[in-house]
């Protein structure tokens, strides 16, 4: 077999400024208030229940919130935490994989940071996440990772305790019989209590971002995983809508309205009366 490479999406570094040029001249000067609103909510609830974790937003329907964060987080000293992770493994076309696409995916989660090792060494928790209906992409990602540490005979008693997935899901009534996907996913259970969690979301909010935003890149679906095409940057109408998007919520997540909204909330998750969640508020405040 030859040698394979690892492979990643090209995606615009948004905080590069002038650095876009022209590509991002005619972004957005802002945002629908309700939007910003329930977003910077929804990213506060992400760090909050992260468990003090370095997060990695799975695919693409994540983007805004990564934007949003590394906006928020710029001169904190935390963006280095926020990771995206471009990949596909939704329903049926996770699975299957035959050795070359199996070889490709380990790659590229290596170059990701994500072999067993390194899994095995991280001295905080690694938290994905990712827009949840049913669950088959933290499935699929779950289940290709536990194969790969049996076969690289890792300690998965140690990795156990070192990942973890928050669900954003669509918002419902709470009552005994709201169906969620968690307690549907046998996986699960091979987890500590409270690795799987979730942020819920207005439905408008969710279907935005899973179905119909602008993105800058193509799915990275398994057809896809070893094409150096993907590489490149797009410069079609969608790319340089979805890079003006990112680039404004990047620059939102900047100002004081925005780092002040992100600190009401987190004031008001449990998690807050934990020491490192009140020290990252502190240090987001004043950065």
């Amino acid at each position: 077999m030859d040698q394979i490479e690892p492979i990643r999406p090209f995606r615009w570094n948004v905080a590069g400024g002038a650095q876009l040029g022209s590509l991002a001249a005619d972004g957005p000067e802002g945002y629908d208030p309700d939007y910003v609103a329930e977003l910077t909510e929804c990213a506060a609830k992400v760090v909050a229940r992260s468990a003090d974790g370095d997060l990695y937003f799975v695919g693409r329907s994540p983007d805004s919130l990564y934007d949003l964060l590394g906006g928020v987080y710029a001169g904190s000293g935390d963006a280095g935490r926020l990771n995206q992770l471009p990949l596909s493994l939704y329903g049926c076309d996770g699975q299957g994989l035959d050795p070359r696409e199996r070889e490709q995916l380990r790659v590229n989660l290596t170059d990701a940071g994500l072999a067993p090792e390194r899994l095995a060494g991280r001295k905080r928790p690694l938290v994905f996440v990712d827009l949840v209906n049913a669950g088959s992409t933290f499935g699929n990602l779950h289940h290709h990772l536990r194969d790969w540490i049996d076969d690289d005979r890792a300690a998965w008693n140690v990795i156990r305790t070192r990942i973890r997935y928050l669900g954003v899901t669509a918002r419902e009534k709470t009552s005994p019989k709201t169906w969620r996907w968690q307690q549907h996913a046998d996986w699960v259970g091979e987890l500590p209590a409270r690795a799987v969690r979730n942020v819920s979301v207005p439905g408008w909010l969710w279907s935005y971002l899973a179905d119909s935003q602008p993105k800058t890149a193509h799915s990275f679906r398994r057809h896809r995983w070893a094409d150096p095409g993907v590489t490149r940057p797009r410069h079609d109408e969608e790319a340089r809508a979805a890079l003006n998007s990112a680039v404004a919520l990047h620059r939102y997540g900047r100002t004081p309205e925005a780092r002040e909204r992100f600190h009401r909330v987190l004031t008001g998750e449990p998690a807050f009366r934990e020491p490192w969640l009140r020290a990252l508020a502190q240090r987001v405040r004043t950065s």
